[in-house]
């Protein structure tokens, strides 16, 4: 979860007119905490071996095989998601990404860590209406693409008193 709310932040600081929108609607929260879960999944692949053959997209898979997932391109997935490359926080058909995997293999913790990321977002736009980078987006330290676990390693903000 901490992961995801640094992920969060940072994609909400990058696209402001989002975090406007989430700010002057708390209705929103919700909605934007499925699509930064769409948008950003922190876990970026997984295996899975193949129980059965399995015709996919034309090839064979093998019963035995691993095949390895990526969480992030079937949520960005364009015969799935409109626009899937866009942060869009009123999102009509976001159900159904897979940040939490799927069927058996769906992360037990998921309803917790909803909880935590809307009372998390509501509490940051909420509290800090003047919240942003402290540095251009360039410099903000994200973890390396070989990491198991996507995130930010370092989002230096700032905010002005009010």
């Amino acid at each position: 979860t901490a992961n995801m709310l640094s992920l969060g932040t940072f994609a909400l600081l990058q696209n402001p007119a989002q975090l406007a929108a989430l700010r002057a609607d708390p209705a929103l929260t919700d909605r934007a905490v499925e699509e930064l879960l769409r948008y950003l999944s922190v876990a970026k692949t997984f295996m899975r071996t193949a129980l059965e053959d399995v015709e996919l997209g034309g090839q064979t898979i093998e019963a035995g095989t691993t095949v390895v997932l990526s969480y992030n391109t079937a949520n960005r997935d364009p015969e799935r998601f409109d626009d899937p490359h866009v942060l869009d926080l009123q999102r009509q058909d976001v159900a159904g990404h897979l940040a939490f995997s799927h069927g058996i293999h769906q992360c037990l913790g998921q309803q917790l860590a909803r909880v935590e990321m809307r009372v998390a977002f509501r509490a940051l736009v909420d509290r800090f209406p003047a919240l942003r980078l402290a540095v251009p987006a360039e410099e903000v330290v994200l973890r390396p693409e070989t990491a198991d676990i996507y995130g930010v390693k370092s989002l230096p903000v700032t905010w002005d008193k009010e």
